[in-house]
């Protein structure tokens, strides 16, 4: 009773072929696939985004914004006004 043999399996295919019909269970299979190949497609989205779908800022800090430092001291000693 430890482990189920191949025979084991088949039947029960076999009963569950029986109870939902090949049609039932090609339509589960199709929808399967097409749920797993959307979350696949989504994925790939989502890697190839990286950070810019943050508007250019990092992806794991949304509200940090970078600072030009040279710019910030050059209009503080009146070189770039």
């Amino acid at each position: 009773m430890g482990s189920f043999s191949v025979w084991h399996w088949l039947i029960v295919l076999l009963i569950v072929a029986l109870v939902f019909g090949t049609k039932k269970l090609r339509n589960i299979g199709s929808d399967l696939g097409s749920a797993v190949k959307g979350f696949k497609e989504g994925m790939k989205e989502n890697e190839t985004s990286g950070p810019t779908a943050n508007g250019g800022e990092h992806p794991e800090l949304p509200n940090a914004r970078t600072v030009d430092v040279e710019a910030k001291e050059k209009t503080r000693s009146g070189d770039y006004r």
